[in-house]
């Protein structure tokens, strides 16, 4: 008897796994409000250097003491990071003219003055992260993602146990992020906070999908990514309404306690339990399935599910060194590592951009989170129709045209500008949806959490990067974009080298992968483990 026998006695998609599901995807919510609050804990104002003695200008408008103090640069805006060592009263008479000595110029000397008129504080106005500390300030997201890698050692197995202490140590850290005094506490405890919400990004949707029979796995899948979104437009709904960063991150962290009190009710995995040895507990649980699902006939012994543990023995040894052993593997290990850096490269570098499309930050964020929506459902006809590799390469790639179109297209077009980034962002999370059932199709069964953990490593390498490219303005303006562009194009193009799995048997063992795959019929069942997608984000 296989686990999959066991889900059709007592219900695969009953009350019992509804009940689950909407406790988990509650939890799921809280993913995207952290993992993309950089848009918002360190936004930079408007901002220019504060001018000294500004009383000894009482007949000059708040125009003209700019004027004769701050530097313009050469799209005539006040320059943010540099000042007149002397007022240049000259320029009262004659605008136009500017100082060609550059001995008179210097960097701000008196802090800065911000724009208030967005956002009450951010990071960036708490500690001066601008100019010279703007690598700081870029460097909080970079913080998170690199607690977000390294989280995936500490919360690589388990399940509900694991949960339950992940969401306590999000919700710890999250409030003392709040309370930071310092920029080094801050950083310390976004990382910390990073750590503890990988194990809510690795356990929610296997837990759920642990518990889901074989027809309704995709739909899960589908519905905890849709909550992804979900979480992304509440995250603009709070950072409107909280204009100031300690009680912005407040608001993001609270919804933890909740999910730890509903997280109650959510059984742990029996299949899982099974798994380990632990039949006992495993019953209780099914036998609590099947009552909730109104199979009162359902009747196991603990003898039989001891007998299916050992069945699940799969023998041997497997580590992360075995993807890069045989020469179809290794091709495939380098491939994926490559798609999953360049979709998580492109994702987060276009949700970190939410500005020089005539929307307001808010509502791009906003927009952004909706166009998720019918890109997730989309490509769940897509990847049957026209098959994974094609829709893999080519949401990639036309992810990065969009990109590089924004480039060359003037900024006060801006509606065509918005349209063109939110096409973008709809091709990239079409490759994020993608990129998780293709591959826990490529991956043998005895190795696919190993290339699930590797290629998830790569793609928090990507996120961790995404961030800093932004500082590379400083060398080119549009060099980010550039950048994001050519990484999207390159590993969409690198997608096309990968197998297709559309209605072929997927791979038991290392020799299924090296020799030619066999196919089958389209409506047949996908075998037990199809796809966990277990590291979504």
């Amino acid at each position: 008897m296989k686990f999959e026998d066991l889900l059709l006695e007592i219900g695969g998609f009953g009350r019992f796994q509804i009940l689950i599901l909407a406790i988990l995807c509650l939890a799921r919510i809280n993913l995207p409000m952290h993992f993309l609050l950089h848009n918002f804990l360190a936004a930079t104002p408007s901002h220019h250097c504060a001018i000294p003695h500004q009383e000894a200008f009482v007949n000059l408008t708040v125009e003209e003491v700019l004027l004769i103090s701050i530097p313009r640069k050469p799209d005539g805006t006040f320059s943010s990071c540099e000042m007149f060592s002397q007022p240049q009263f000259h320029l009262l008479l004659n605008s136009s003219l500017q100082a060609v000595n550059k001995s008179i110029i210097q960097h701000c000397q008196h802090g800065w003055v911000y724009d208030h008129s967005q956002f009450t504080s951010t990071i960036s106005t708490q500690w001066d992260l601008v100019c010279e500390q703007r690598g700081l300030n870029q460097a909080t997201a970079t913080f998170f993602f690199i607690g977000v890698t390294m989280g995936a050692m500490v919360f690589g197995f388990g399940r509900k146990t694991m949960l339950q202490l992940s969401l306590m140590c999000s919700l710890v850290f999250g409030m003392l992020s709040a309370a930071s005094v310092s920029y080094t506490m801050l950083a310390v405890t976004r990382t910390l906070t990073g750590v503890a919400l990988s194990g809510l990004s690795l356990i929610v949707l296997p837990l759920g999908m642990e518990w889901v029979d074989v027809q309704h796995r995709t739909f899960t899948g589908i519905l905890s990514s849709i909550f992804w979104s979900v979480g992304n437009m509440l995250l603009a709904l709070a950072a409107y309404l909280v204009r100031e960063w300690h009680w912005l991150l407040v608001a993001v962290t609270g919804p933890c306690l909740l999910s730890i009190v509903c997280l109650w009710w959510v059984p742990e995995s029996a299949r899982w339990l099974i798994a380990r040895g632990k039949v006992k507990q495993a019953h209780r649980h099914l036998l609590r399935c099947a009552r909730m699902n109104g199979r009162k006939d359902f009747a196991v012994s603990p003898e039989a599910l001891t007998r299916m543990a050992t069945d699940k023995n799969m023998g041997g040894s497997y580590s992360y060194i075995s993807l890069f052993r045989t020469p179809v593997l290794r091709k495939i290990s380098l491939c994926s590592g490559v798609v999953w850096f360049g979709v998580a490269f492109s994702y987060y570098g276009m949700s970190m951009n939410l500005t020089g499309f005539g929307l307001s930050i808010y509502l791009s964020q906003f927009v952004f989170g909706v166009i998720e929506i019918p890109a997730k459902m989309a490509m769940y006809v897509l990847v049957n129709r026209i098959g994974r590799r094609q829709s893999q390469a080519w949401t990639l790639i036309l992810a990065g045209v969009c990109i590089g179109a924004n480039i060359v297209i003037p900024k006060p077009f801006a509606s065509l500008r918005s349209v063109v980034a939110i096409m973008g962002k709809g091709c990239s999370e079409a490759a994020f949806t993608t990129v998780f059932l293709y591959t826990s199709e490529l991956y043998p069964t005895i190795l696919r959490q190993n290339g699930m953990g590797y290629t998830s490593f790569m793609a928090r390498l990507g996120g961790a990067l995404a961030p800093l490219v932004f500082l590379l303005d400083e060398v080119w303006r549009s060099l980010p974009e550039v950048t994001y562009c050519g990484v999207a194009v390159c590993s969409g193009a690198v997608a096309f080298l990968l197998p297709e799995t559309l209605n072929v048997r997927l791979p038991e063992g290392i020799e299924d992968i090296e020799k030619p795959r066999v196919k089958v019929p389209p409506e047949a069942s996908p075998p037990e483990g199809v796809p966990l997608q277990a590291l979504l984000k």
